[in-house]
């Protein structure tokens, strides 16, 4: 018996499965697209690749209705790329990497804007900015074995005008690249996501905001807010 109720590990489907993906982990990459850098001033780190994580209760399942988030004033959308694992991985090699992949899924980093510039400014981190719940808004995972990630378009509309648009071959570190890196610090295990960066266009969204967004050859995402409760 627990003192109170625990909660089970989120999941998404799967096309052309009946089992569901459990979501374990969220890893993200930061500043993944040198035009998306520039557009927040700054500049991609050419030594490593960084790092934040979502908790996995933060992810809502795509078709979603929401809340604005609380504590912000600048809600931001980031479309991205998601990579699934399937299989442990710890100071993998390329190859190991790339085995490891089970799929491919589309998600929207939702960021608090504001609450990163203060935390930026501050040299603090960005936990506030980033992982709040109801901000990883992800959509179905394609099985890696039905999709080949070569330089598909990834893009964003608000409210049916488009905002992000972009090459997923635009990406500073390629999915095999991140996970070759973030090998050597965690052992990586099936049920994490890795979200690998979004490309330049980033906006605010408002109450009554439609996001829709996708990468070619996969289940797009699309969300909607109304006003706060």
């Amino acid at each position: 018996m627990t003192l109170f109720p625990t909660k089970s590990y989120p999941t998404l489907p799967v096309a052309g499965e009946t089992d569901a993906y459990p979501v374990h982990r969220i890893f993200c990459v930061g500043q993944n697209y040198a035009d998306h850098a520039k557009e927040v001033g700054s500049t991609v780190d050419t030594e490593a690749p960084f790092f934040f994580l979502k908790d996995a209760q933060a992810l809502v399942p795509t078709g979603s209705t929401l809340p604005y988030a609380p504590g912000t004033e600048n809600l931001h959308y980031e479309i991205e790329l998601v990579v699934a694992l399937g299989a442990p991985l710890f100071r993998a090699t390329a190859e190991g990497a790339q085995a490891a992949i089970y799929g491919y899924g589309v998600g929207l980093d939702m960021t608090r804007r504001d609450l990163q510039a203060v935390a930026k400014k501050k040299g603090r981190p960005w936990d506030f900015a980033k992982n709040f719940e109801q901000s990883a808004v992800l959509g179905p995972i394609t099985k890696a074995d039905g999709f080949t990630l070569a330089d598909q378009r990834i893009w964003l509309t608000l409210n049916g005008e488009m905002r992000q648009d972009g090459k997923v071959s635009d990406m500073v570190r390629g999915p095999v690249e991140v996970l070759v890196y973030l090998s050597k610090f965690y052992h990586l295990q099936p049920g994490d996501l890795i979200m690998t960066g979004t490309p330049a266009g980033i906006g605010a969204v408002v109450d009554g905001s439609k996001v829709e967004g996708g990468v070619d050859g996969l289940e797009g995402v699309t969300v909607t807010y109304s006003a706060a409760e």
